[in-house]
């Protein structure tokens, strides 16, 4: 278990349980030791519980960017079958960092795209640490035109700090990439359900989560930019991330009730990274529906449902 800085008093708990049951294993010690070790489990699950509950926004950052989050590969595992992944954006190449393809979800055929981060060092790397080039961007909007020519919905799942800011991907179209992806999320006339299971960070994920309907895990993220980013060009100070991510309102809860995201995913006490399959069969459960409250709808009623969703964002009345 990696343990965040605030968990640091429950990492002393937890392995003081820990060091008692390796005694115990040993044949060491004239005390009961499995007693003193389950008084420790009880108190370790009282901190978890009261930490969970009082999570400020700067710590929910720190959640949601945890690394033993279950990402999106472990998701299309478990709650996909017969996934066939497509490669590539018939332009430049392949995109490690976002992943898509067929599939079947509760046996019926679908599209799903997400961003993927990697869980170690090698496949972080490899994945670009979840941001995407142009060329993924394009690959997404490859899938969204298959399901729409074949008129399958399309489940995405947001997990990115941001789009890659790198030379390469800025003279390779970065921003145009950007845009006529989430234009194609506005134009499809099929389902588009959107999760955040970490980040959803910039314009990078909201070129995959421009959707008919929007989930978030309770601890996740979802901002213009990053709680640093934000620190530094506003005050010219990163330490002052905290303030930053108080006024950003990144968090599940307050996006909610500002009616950016419609659903927000409960999660097993202490984060998704301590029940991964509890956190990814309820997501599963939200995603299934998600899906059926589109089920009935037309494909001129989902455009429409989905253009006026964002349209209605930030809007005010001026009547008395």
């Amino acid at each position: 278990m990696v343990y965040l800085d605030f968990e640091k008093p429950l990492a002393d708990i937890e392995g003081k349980a820990e060091e008692l049951r390796a005694m115990a294993r040993k044949g060491e010690g004239a005390v009961d030791v499995e007693k003193e070790a389950e008084a420790l489990d009880r108190k370790g699950r009282e901190l978890l519980d009261e930490l969970y509950r009082t999570l400020d926004p700067w710590r929910k950052t720190q959640v949601a960017r945890h690394p033993d989050r279950p990402h999106c590969r472990d998701y299309i595992e478990a709650l996909f079958t017969e996934y066939t992944p497509l490669a590539g954006d018939r332009a430049f190449g392949d995109d490690h960092a976002v992943m898509g393809g067929l599939a079947r979800f509760n046996n019926a055929p679908c599209v799903v795209i997400g961003h993927e981060k990697g869980n170690d060092t090698r496949s972080r790397i490899h994945h670009n640490f979840g941001m995407a080039r142009p060329e993924g961007y394009r690959k997404a909007i490859r899938l969204m035109d298959m399901a729409h020519r074949f008129k399958l919905p399309v489940v995405t799942l947001v997990d990115t700090p941001g789009a890659y800011p790198g030379k390469g991907a800025e003279e390779r179209g970065q921003s145009e990439a950007i845009a006529r992806c989430t234009m194609k999320c506005l134009e499809i006339g099929v389902p588009l359900v959107s999760v955040i299971i970490g980040e959803g960070g910039s314009g990078g994920a909201v070129a995959f989560a421009s959707a008919n309907r929007i989930a978030m895990l309770e601890h996740s993220i979802y901002s213009v930019i990053s709680p640093e980013g934000c620190a530094s060009i506003l005050w010219k100070d990163a330490d002052r991330m905290r303030d930053a991510a108080e006024a950003l309102r990144l968090t599940a809860q307050d996006l909610h009730k500002l009616g950016v995201v419609d659903r927000i995913v409960d999660e097993p006490v202490g984060g998704a990274q301590r029940e991964p399959a509890a956190a990814i069969a309820a997501v599963g459960e939200e995603i299934a529906a998600m899906l059926d409250e589109l089920a009935s709808m037309s494909p001129a009623e989902l455009v429409r449902d989905r253009r006026q969703k964002f349209l209605a964002m930030g809007a005010h009345s001026l009547a008395a």
